[in-house]
C-alpha cells in the first residue's frame, strides 16, 4: 500500500493522541506509517513517503504548534515544489475562536501553495462538539486510506 508521514502539531497532547490511535488503524490497513512528533523536514523526506497526514492542533491566536512550526517554515523557505505529493490535514480547533483551525489552515495552504495534491477537504474537529476528537478522525482516516 502506501508510506504515510504522520506529521503532528500538538500543543497539550490532543493532536498526539488522534495520531496515536491513528497509527494502528493506518496499519491494519496495510499501510507504512512513519508518525513525526518533532518533524524534521530531512527526516520527513528521508521516509519517501507518498502521502503526508498533518494532525495539528492550535494555539494562540490561530498559530502552528511549537513543535509543528519548524518543519513548516522549513517547508516554506526551501522546499522545491511537491507536484502532485498526496497529503490531508486534520485540524483540532475550537469554534468559539476566530482563529478555528487555524494551523490546520495554514498547513493546507502551505501544502497547496507547494504544489501538493488535497487528497481530501481538512477535516476540522471543534471542542465545543467532540471531547473525543479520535471519534472523528478514525472513522474519517479509513475512508480516506481507501482512495490512497
Amino acid at each position: 500500500m502506501a508510506k504515510i508521514a504522520l506529521i503532528v502539531g500538538s500543543v497539550y497532547g490532543g493532536a498526539q493522541y488522534v495520531a496515536e490511535q491513528a497509527l494502528p488503524l493506518l496499519t491494519e490497513l496495510g499501510h507504512e506509517i512513519a508518525i513525526y512528533e518533532e518533524p524534521k523536514l530531512d527526516e520527513v523526506l528521508a521516509f519517501e513517503p507518498m502521502v503526508w497526514l498533518v494532525i495539528t492542533s492550535t494555539t494562540g491566536q490561530g498559530d502552528i504548534p511549537d513543535n509543528l512550526l519548524p518543519f513548516y517554515l522549513d517547508v516554506k523557505s526551501r522546499f522545491p515544489l511537491l507536484t502532485d505529493k498526496q497529503f490531508a490535514v486534520i485540524a483540532l480547533g475550537d469554534s468559539s475562536y476566530d482563529t478555528y483551525c487555524g494551523a490546520g489552515e495554514q498547513m493546507r495552504e502551505l501544502l497547496l501553495e507547494v504544489q501538493g495534491r488535497e487528497l481530501a477537504p481538512m477535516l476540522r474537529i471543534d471542542a465545543c462538539e467532540t471531547l473525543e476528537p479520535e471519534s472523528v478522525a478514525l472513522p474519517w482516516l479509513e475512508q480516506q486510506a481507501k482512495n490512497i
